[in-house]
C-alpha cells in the first residue's frame, strides 16, 4: 500500500456549526470519520467534495 492518504471534507453539524469529516484508507479499507457524536448535514458541493474524497479513497485502497 502506498503512503497514508486523508481526505477532510467540510460539513455543518444540526445545529449548524462547522465541521469536518475525514476519509483516510487503513489496512485496504475506506475509514469515514463523522464529527464525534453529530450528524454530518452536507451541502450539495460538500456531498460532491465527500464522493470525490471516497473515489479517491477506494482507488488509493485498492493499489
Amino acid at each position: 500500500m502506498g503512503p497514508h492518504q486523508e481526505w477532510h471534507v467540510s460539513c455543518r453539524d444540526v445545529a449548524g456549526r462547522r465541521q469536518d469529516m475525514s476519509v483516510f484508507v487503513n489496512h485496504g479499507r475506506v475509514v469515514i470519520v463523522s464529527p464525534p457524536g453529530e450528524t454530518a448535514v452536507l451541502s450539495p458541493l460538500e456531498v460532491g467534495r465527500l464522493r470525490a474524497a471516497l473515489r479517491d479513497a477506494v482507488v488509493s485502497a485498492a493499489e
